[in-house]
């Protein structure tokens, strides 16, 4: 791959290096003339993999001199260690596109662990993966293995396809959970390939483009779209929209080229910028390539990954343990050794068969573990030919059992005699070793289940749902990726002294965090103890959700393939401080547990059904697919028919599918989601002739599943035909999908895009889609909001689709209150007139007259279906499971068939709002404010109270509101004696996982109702039936529940006493203040709040804000906050409790602080979710000071004064001057650290000033006025270099992740250091935009009372304080700005986000980025946590309309989260730095036509795309 030149060349050549996450690139060009190129794997160790490189370049071209420049995902820490500079990837990638390619608009291009997307025309901008590594080549990697070929092998089988299936590609996991069962079932390897390729353009088109259109000419770039065609062929049957497509040969070194390209500019710019800063002036000459491998090989290594204990301080430690474990043994014998009757049970697992015979001894005399090679059914085949051909005389198999994934499918193929669920299987094999067994973990290869024991009886389930990481699987890629087997990978473990701290997330970015730690020299054993701990800390902290360790109870069994591995099971014990049982057989429990329900349910007389040796003589299995077309739900089924007679059905969702009549009659269990779905939506529209008004088209989606009856009745009476949109279905979304902003929010609003797009089809130019902030208050909770998604998501849709602009075309989307009836007529007839429907005031109002008759009869009708359900129930013996969700739960896309699973498993299914009574005991530990949510509590305290029914909560995957829900729910439930099982949902249907959790369920309830009738003489004789309610004894009164009519006054107390989810609040009481309580706050802002405690001590008040957040006080947040709460929770709640776990507060004379917002945002329950993690932690003694602007509560011992608030404004106005100012100073300050100084100084002096109004350095007391305009002369008396201004970056986002430099990682060091300035909005605007929208509120939303005349005034007196810094400001000649009035910034973001947005920042977070881009900063980070609501509308999903309006702007936005990958997020960071430093005359240089010198001979390598493990096929290419 080489090519000579004389070495006295006198110009140096350019030099590119690319060192990605797998692979190294080199390339050497001499103007357009291509010298050498090569491209070769590093298996993790760049430095040596690089010097080799290196030498083979010198050999090449011996003596040469270079411009070097180096790039990739793990360039940075090389780029250093050479001493040469470093270019951002998608800059390097961009360039080389525009010089050799200049007719390229779109580029996207997959790498080892990255995916990209770069548009070029008419704006550049870039996108990068941030919070999945889904869909990228290790992905495929993975995937090939599971086929058992490479990912060539996967390219031409996938050439052969004839359907795809949906696969998960957001979790390479998960993705295997999907493909298992499929080629478990039988389905080609060619629609697998396929499928798999499909599931990764889908992953980048729906994850990347965010809401951008891929349009024009589309460029492929990356090893996995170079050497695979059928990849790039499933990227375009999803981009029919664009021109043309271009592969370029060399594809994978493009962007080394580009380094190379780029390399002379970089060392002119080094030069440059040295000079700018007055340091000694930079060597711009070239560098010989033998002192670019000496520096390189004599380089220390960078250690930046956090460090562990040791799994075993001492090696007596590791005796004591290892002898312990050695003694859960279980008596075994040899197969010809077995005794009278025996007993077999086979698990067919995701990815291993396993199975266990026992004999009447109660021995184990056979047993076998293996993979099952992706047949089960021939796996177990081979199996019962084994034992039967090897039981001795006398010896016969009395009955079988299967259990696990292939449960059914083996039953039905080796006619067993039973099966069960596994979780059974699991339970009675524990309990038979460890009798009295209290808990049982059991990791597999992709799940983990924790099964909690209470009275003999499985109490609760838990299964790992979002996310696979930390599971056996996980390891095994691990182990391959280091060249070495799962054992000797264990072994390595227990020998670590000093494990690396990994995190606990995202399989593929662990990648990225051990590759890290191998760069930094770390062993591979103690990277294998890390990735222990790290699968421990997953189950516990994600599926267990351990709060204490006696939680577990005291006895513990642990089981499954995974805890074979001594380190994991070290890392068990020591992390939850117990010792633990794991039986010889971990890996066998299931068909041990199999073998054990066997012998329970055998009679002891005849022979098991279970296939002889001469029925398995030729057996074979024939497969099938069809769909199944009797409903609207289209089930892909796989139908196995084996030569024994039997068939098995798979991928049905009800029972109807699997039966053999032509037309099978519907179950009548009563399915109350099927139901009110059409109950919803079961509308007749007017004619054409009638409908005087025209159509109008109203899309199927979210909030319309709670109030289409009501908007159909009222368009309907004012002359409209409604229209509306068709059922959902995948295809719909895949419509929508490249409009979409967000990658993360939850599917239901995904498929909004997809039913708008399908009523534009259809011809309708008119759309009604409100946005609805509050729905009805129907029960008594604090509030009625919409979450922030279901109330704003059309102000998404209206920014982002660009077909709603085309003429002719009206959206009308007004917001809406349903609090307040009143306002309406007047409001919609406005709004209808802004669209050119002339509607009086008088024929709207007679409309909604209608309108809301109509809704108050559907949900009246709804209760008495409640009704005859349960009353039906109750004469045909039936349980009910209410399945719990929000109102577009109903919509089978989303729900994925799980009614009819419940319906199958033959069980009722209600809606929660069907049982709704009002018992439920308030004040709730949440604060109540989400009206869909109401209901849960609700119906969760009527479930807890009746025996037949159980509840299951749904859980949209990203649904943020569920984070506080669902812990409450739970609470509400066990203070009731009932079980909460959650499923949640995605857009991926795993029916799998949800039929496990409801089968276990379903045998949970079954033993324990046994147990019960065993134990309970009463249960025998039927006096338990008599304690449920009557189901019409459930008041039916209006639309609303009539309290009144359905409670006992009197026995209202003693019903608050009895119920145990309420605790009474410790309150902080003014006896606490006096005896000096000291008050904790955690930190937000660190230039403001370190005036608080001064400004507290003025008012008796001893508060000490807490500084810094560390590791451990995130592991703490992590260990007492729901982890899907959002970032600042964890981050805020971790801070606090860690000061008392640590023994630095003391829990009996220390209260804790924490803001309220009050409004639609989760932020309203951080005081609930801290109390709970007070609770959990033992310290319910401590007083919360919740602090909200409503008062929301109250707190006797906490009060300010008014000169305490007037100190605290002032104090703010000061703390927003002093960061505006150091922040544009900092950059160009003459002697680094003087602006710090400066800083520290009038930080002394403003504290100074709060406690006594006096400065000595000032002269001694002193006004507001004097010491603000003393503080500004200071810093713009500040010495600075006589410099050109360098590009402004802006800072906006969620308030918390946008101000706590901890928790953004220090987002604005990073900007400095990359040589720009850093802009942060104020402090005092927040309060600006909470005071500003007054007027609005009460036109649109019909909000009035003394809010509408107070607000106006304090945003009146607001802007006083501010005064002296705007006079203060304005004498520095332009060199600090003020920020500009409230009022102007509404006026210029309005047309692109409306003031009806309130959630989280709300509209103001969109007015912020309009401003910054206005006033010369358009290069701006829009930080938020990973999955906040509020974000996904007014952040994400405004970016398209801010671009459209200012295409020079340079928007990136990074989520925050404890498990987000650092490196990924300065990836993205320093890619919108690089836009921002590139001179707009870089972009256009001259075309580039590259030749090579001499055509290199061809190499050859393996095709692999991310992990290093797959089998080797070899490829040719340059």
């Amino acid at each position: 791959m080489t090519t000579q030149r004389a070495s006295e060349h006198r110009r140096p050549y350019q030099l590119g290096i690319d060192v990605g996450s797998t692979t190294v690139k080199a390339v050497v060009l001499d103007g357009n003339c291509r010298l050498f190129s090569d491209y070769r794997r590093h298996n993790a160790d760049v430095r040596a993999s690089l010097g080799a490189l290196l030498a083979d370049v010198e050999r090449a071209l011996p003596g040469a001199r270079v411009h070097a420049a180096i790039t990739g995902s793990g360039g940075l820490t090389t780029a250093r260690a050479m001493g040469i500079p470093f270019v951002q990837e998608v800059i390097a990638g961009t360039e080389a596109t525009q010089r050799l390619h200049p007719e390229v608009d779109v580029v996207i291009e997959l790498g080892g662990e990255d995916a990209k997307l770069t548009y070029l025309h008419p704006t550049p901008e870039q996108r990068m993966n941030g919070t999945c590594a889904g869909g990228t080549g290790a992905f495929i990697d993975q995937m090939a293995t599971l086929l058992h070929t490479d990912a060539s092998g996967l390219g031409e089988l996938a050439t052969r396809h004839t359907q795809l299936y949906p696969i998960a590609s957001r979790c390479g996991v998960f993705a295997k959970s999907d493909i298992q069962p499929l080629i478990n079932q039988g389905a080609a390897h060619e629609d697998l390939a396929a499928s798999i390729f499909n599931a990764v353009a889908t992953q980048t088109i729906a994850g990347l483009a965010c809401g951008r259109p891929i349009r024009g000419t589309v460029m492929f770039l990356g090893g996995p779209l170079h050497f695979l065609p059928a990849l790039r062929e499933a990227y375009k049957a999803l981009l029919p929209k664009a021109d043309a497509f271009v592969t370029p040969d060399d594809a994978q070194l493009y962007v080394a080229i580009g380094a190379a390209l780029l390399a002379e500019k970089e060392v002119a710019k080094k030069a440059r910028q040295a000079e700018e800063s007055g340091a000694a002036s930079v060597d711009a000459r070239s560098d010989k390539l033998t002192t670019l491998m000496e520096r390189l090989a004599a380089a220390p290594v960078q250690v930046e990954s956090p460090r562990m204990d040791p799994l075993f301080a001492t090696p007596e430690d590791r005796e004591e343990f290892m002898a312990r474990h050695s003694l859960d043994v279980i008596p075994k014998a040899s197969l010809d050794e077995a005794e009278g009757r025996c007993w077999l049970g086979i698990d067919a697992g995701s990815t291993t068969i396993k199975a266990v015979v026992i004999d009447s001894q109660d021995r184990i005399v056979f047993t076998h573990y293996a993979s099952n090679e992706g047949d089960p059914v021939a796996a177990a085949v081979d199996i019962v030919r084994a034992v039967r051909s090897a039981l001795p005389e006398g010896c016969e198999i009395g009955r079988s059992c299967a259990t696990g994934y292939g449960e059914g499918l083996v039953k039905s193929a080796l006619t067993m005699d039973e099966g069960e669920i596994e979780t059974m299987a699991h339970y009675r094999a524990a309990e038979f070793i460890c009798p009295g067994v209290t808990s049982v973990i059991d990791i597999g290869g992709q799940d983990m289940k924790y099964l909690r024991i209470r009275d003999h009886a499985v109490d609760s389930i838990s299964v790992n749902e979002a996310c696979s990481s930390g599971c056996g699987s996980f390891l095994q890629t691990f182990a391959q990726t280091m060249g070495t087997d799962v054992r000797s990978f264990a072994r390595m473990a227990m020998e670590s002294e000093s494990p690396v701290d990994l995190g606990t997330r995202c399989t593929v970015f662990m990648n990225s965090s051990v590759k890290q730690a191998q760069k930094e020299g770390a062993d591979v054993r103690d990277i294998s103890a890390g990735l222990s701990y790290s699968v421990v800390r997953n189950a516990l902290y994600k599926v267990i959700k351990l709060k204490e360790p006696s939680d577990l109870g005291e006895r513990v069994v642990v089981q499954g393939g995974t805890f074979l591995n001594d380190s994991v099971l070290r890392a068990f014990e020591l992390l939850t401080g117990r010792e633990v049982v794991r039986p010889d057989i971990a890996g066998l429990m299931g068909a041990y547990g199999a073998a054990l329900t066997a012998r329970m349910h055998d009679m002891g007389e005849g022979t098991s059904s279970l296939a002889t040796i001469e029925a398995l003589e030729g057996f074979s299995v024939d497969t099938t697919r069809k769909t199944c077309r009797l409903c609207q739900n289209h089930c892909q089924m796989t139908i196995s028919t084996f030569s024994n007679g039997e068939r098995h059905v798979s991928g049905n969702r009800c029972e109807r599918g699997a039966s053999l009549e032509r037309v099978p009659k519907k179950s009548d269990l009563p399915n109350l989601y099927d139901w009110k779905y059409k109950r919803i939506f079961g509308y007749r529209r007017l004619t054409e002739k009638k409908a005087f008004r025209g159509d109008i088209g109203v899309p199927r989606v979210l909030g319309m599943y709670e109030n289409y009856p009501f908007w159909f009745t009222m368009l309907t009476a004012l002359g409209f035909r409604v229209m509306i949109s068709g059922r959902s279905n995948h295809d719909l979304f895949e419509t929508g999908m490249e409009s979409i902003p967000s990658e993360n929010v939850c599917y239901p609003a995904k498929l909004v895009h997809g039913h708008i797009e399908s009523l534009l089809d259809k011809g309708i130019t008119t759309i009604f889609y409100p946005c609805v902030d509050f729905e009805q208050k129907l029960t008594e909770s604090d509030n009625s909001f919409n979450c922030p998604i279901v109330a704003t998501y059309p102000e998404v849709i209206r920014n982002n689709m660009e077909r709603l602009a085309e003429p002719g075309v009206r959206f009308i989307s007004p917001f809406i209150n349903f609090g307040n009836r009143d306002y309406l007529p007047a409001h919609l007839s406005k709004t209808f007139k802004e669209y050119g429907y002339d509607i009086p005031v008088d024929e709207m109002k007679a409309a909604l007259d209608k309108a809301w008759e109509e809704d108050a009869a559907v949900k009246a009708e709804i209760r008495a279906k409640g009704v005859e359900t349960i009353e039906w129930m109750r004469e045909n013996g039936v349980r009910g499971i209410v399945l719990a969700g929000r109102p577009y739960h109903l919509d089978p896309e989303i729900n994925h068939g799980i009614p009819e699973v419940i319906v199958g498993l033959g069980m009722a299914v209600l809606t929660e709002d069907s049982i709704i009574d009002a018992r439920l005991e308030r004040p709730l530990r949440v604060v109540d404010q989400w009206s869909y949510h109401s209901r849960l509590y609700e119906a969760a305290a009527r479930v807890g109270d009746e025996p037949d029914l159980e509840m299951v909560q749904l859980n949209s995957f990203g649904c943020g509101v569920d984070a506080i829900t669902a812990d409450q729910v739970q609470e509400i439930l066990e203070g009731r004696g009932d079980v909460h099982t959650v499923l949640k949902i995605d857009e991926v249907s795993n029916l799998g996982a949800a039929k496990i959790r409801l089968r276990s369920l379903d045998a949970a309830i079954t033993e324990r109702a046994s147990l019960t009738a065993d134990s309970d003489e009463e249960a025998a004789t039927g006096t338990r039936g008599e304690e449920l309610a009557p189901a019409s004894s459930v008041g039916l009164v209006s639309g609303a529940v009539d309290t009144a009519a359905l409670r006992d006054p009197s026995g209202d107390a003693a019903r608050e006493e009895e119920a145990r989810h309420i605790h009474p609040r410790a309150v902080f009481t003014e006896e606490m203040r006096e005896a000096g309580y000291e008050i904790l706050a955690p930190q937000m802002s660190p230039i403001h709040f370190r005036f608080l405690t001064p400004l507290f001590a003025s008012a008796g008040l001893k508060v000490r804000v807490l500084e810094h957040t560390t590791r451990a006080s995130m592991e703490v947040g992590l260990k007492y906050v729901n982890n899907d709460s959002c970032y600042p929770a964890i981050v805020v709640i971790g801070q606090l409790l860690e000061e008392f776990i640590s023994g630095r507060a003391d829990p009996d004379r220390t209260a804790v602080g924490i803001t309220q917002t009050g409004g639609m945002c989760r932020a309203t329950n951080y005081a609930a979710l801290l109390r709970k993690g007070l609770r959990d932690a033992g310290y319910p003694q401590v007083p919360v000071i919740a602090l909200s602007v409503q008062g929301i509560e109250d707190n006797p011992g906490f009060r300010l004064g008014a000169a305490q608030i007037h100190k605290a404004i002032q104090a703010f106005v000061i703390g927003d001057a002093i960061q505006s100012m150091l922040l544009r100073v900092r950059p160009y300050e003459e002697r680094p650290g003087s602006a710090m100084e400066l800083y520290r100084t009038w930080d002394g002096y403003v504290q100074e000033w709060i406690t006594t109004g006096r400065v000595a350095a000032l002269g001694g007391r002193t006004s507001y006025s004097k010491i603000i305009r003393e503080c500004v002369r200071a810093f713009d008396a500040l010495p600075l270099r006589d410099i050109p201004r360098k590009p402004r970056v802006g800072l906006v986002g969620e308030i918390l992740v946008k101000f706590h430099p901890d928790a953004n990682n220090h987002a604005v060091d990073v900007i400095e250091a990359e040589g720009c300035e850093a802009e942060l909005p104020g402090l005092m605007q927040f309060f600006h935009n909470s005071v500003a929208t007054a007027a609005w509120d009460k036109e649109n939303l019909g909000i009035d009372g003394k809010q509408r005349y107070i607000m106006p005034i304090v945003l009146w007196a607001l802007k006083k304080y501010e005064k002296p810094v705007h006079r203060a400001f304005a004498a520095t000649n332009g060199k600090f700005e003020p920020h500009r009035p409230i009022e102007e910034m509404i006026s210029r973001s309005q047309d692109i986000a409306r003031l009806g947005n309130q959630a989280g920042e709300g509209w103001y977070l969109t007015a912020e980025m309009v401003d910054m881009i206005e006033h010369g900063c358009p290069n701006i980070i829009c930080a938020q946590p990973f999955a906040c609501l509020p974000n996904h509308v007014v952040g994400k999903g405004m970016f398209r309309a801010l671009r459209t309006r200012y295409p020079e702007a340079n928007i990136v936005a990074v989520d925050y989260d404890p498990g987000a990958s650092e490196v990924n997020q300065l990836n993205r960071i320093k890619l919108m730095l690089a836009t921002a430093l590139q001179s707009p005359d870089a972009r256009d240089g001259e075309v580039l036509h590259l030749v090579d010198a001499e055509e290199p001979p061809g190499g050859s390598g393996a095709v692999m795309l991310g992990m290093p493990t797959v089998p080797r096929r070899r490829a040719a290419f340059r």
